[in-house]
């Protein structure tokens, strides 16, 4: 893993995206959205760039993981749900997704 905490404007809503302050951020906190870049995080070497849709959550712990789709290329990632960031995940999106209903 490389961190890399970055600022970036989301590819699907269009929202400005701080980063996160304390950890790499790959995803939108609105619309919970991130692009199919990494191939190990942080790396920035996956040729595919297509957007990755939240499909669903889980709990691990004390933390809720994400799972993400890329639209492109049907490949899935997991990645912690950010709520003590900066710009914190949005909850409500966060529970719709682990409902199994849309962002």
């Amino acid at each position: 893993m490389i961190t890399r905490d970055e600022g970036f404007v989301c590819a699907h809503c269009g929202r400005t995206v701080p980063p996160a302050g304390r950890t790499s951020r790959n995803h939108c906190p609105s619309c919970l959205r991130s692009l199919h870049v990494d191939i190990v995080p942080g790396d920035r070497a996956e040729t595919c760039g297509g957007l990755m849709d939240p499909v669903g959550a889980e709990v691990r712990s004390a933390d809720v993981v994400l799972l993400h789709r890329c639209r492109r290329c049907g490949a899935e990632r997991r990645v912690r749900s950010l709520r003590d960031a900066v710009d914190p995940d949005d909850w409500a999106t966060v529970v719709r997704v682990s409902a199994g209903e849309p962002a």
